[in-house]
């Protein structure tokens, strides 16, 4: 079976294709599969980790909605890795490198979305990007240490997925694309829904040239990537389609992320996770034994950052009542 797929990635992907059979490999030299390609593999281990499993209950934008149909983290990578898929079937790309790198691309991300992000880069003196911090989840963290030991292919492009990185595969380059485009689309679908915004509010130009509804926009999109990226060693859109995509990104900036409901929540979340940052980094002996096993090897603020960062929006919450909010007492 891998044979086939080997034969078939030669006969019809595209010459800037990576191919996996020209992986350069893993930290840790492995038995090659019988069945499975390296890409294939990296995949089925992304989708088995603790950490995609957790990504149901992290926020995308709406922290703990009500409603039963808003995005989180885990709705948000299956719709880039469907989108990121499409992109590599039209330009002749490796779907398996693609997908894996589209459902890897954001388990170190924190909890309370971009929030929750901005929020321990302010209490790490280093720093934090949810990217770096996925790569040393695939790396470092899982498997109680082990790390899932990827091909540094699917790392690479795991860590480069923000709009101003560059991977170094078109694969990558594919991801990242695809990551603007899901969420600026989905988050203008939930933003209309929880009526912080109207359909009447985007603006008009991009709204004229892509489309009115969130499917026309990604059909618009994915169809100008092809006319602008079909036989060449790039993936990109049309000017007039990225301009118009950016537009639609920077509303989202202006008239959603950045609105005073967000900010409110946010200084909700800082509280808790501040709270929890300090109380851990005065009590580090309170940390569970795998956290505490890695201070001498990564320091405490990057430890802190590991275990915090790795919860999910409800274990905050459940982590923070435990430990400051009063019990009742039974009399």
């Amino acid at each position: 079976m891998k044979e086939k797929t080997i034969q078939k990635e030669q006969m019809f992907l595209s010459p800037f294709a990576c191919k996996s059979i020209d992986t350069v490999g893993r930290l840790r030299f492995e038995d090659a599969c019988p069945m499975r390609t390296d890409f294939q593999r990296d995949k089925d281990r992304i989708i088995h980790c603790k950490a995609f499993r957790r990504l149901k209950n992290k926020t995308q934008v709406f922290f703990s909605p009500e409603g039963d149909h808003y995005r989180t983290r885990l709705t948000h990578t299956l719709n880039v890795s469907q989108i990121a898929r499409g992109i590599a079937r039209a330009l002749s790309l490796n779907e398996d490198l693609t997908e894996a790198i589209a459902l890897g691309h954001d388990l170190g991300h924190t909890p309370f979305g971009h929030s929750g992000e901005r929020i321990l880069g302010r209490l790490n003196p280093n720093g934090f990007e949810h990217n770096v911090q996925s790569g040393r989840v695939v790396d470092f963290l899982e498997n109680d240490g082990a790390g899932l030991n990827l091909t540094r292919e699917v790392v690479d492009g795991i860590i480069n997925h923000k709009m101003n990185s560059n991977p170094k595969t078109l694969e990558g380059k594919a991801v990242s694309l695809a990551d603007r485009i899901a969420y600026i689309n989905h988050d203008i679908d939930d933003a209309i829904d929880g009526g912080f915004i109207t359909k009447n509010d985007l603006p008009k130009y991009a709204i004229e040239l892509l489309g009115e509804s969130s499917s026309k926009r990604i059909n618009k999109m994915l169809s100008s990537i092809y006319n602008a990226s079909d036989g060449k060693n790039t993936v990109e859109m049309e000017k007039d389609v990225a301009d118009a995509t950016m537009e639609l990104r920077t509303f989202m900036f202006d008239n959603v992320y950045n609105d005073k409901t967000f900010r409110t929540e946010e200084e909700r979340a800082d509280k808790m996770l501040t709270a929890l940052y300090e109380y851990y980094k005065e009590n580090l002996s309170h940390l569970p034994e795998f956290f505490y096993n890695r201070l001498d090897v990564d320091g405490v603020d990057v430890v802190l950052c590991d275990y915090i960062s790795g919860m999910s929006d409800i274990y905050v919450v459940k982590t923070f009542s435990e430990i400051f909010i009063p019990k009742k007492w039974k009399l």
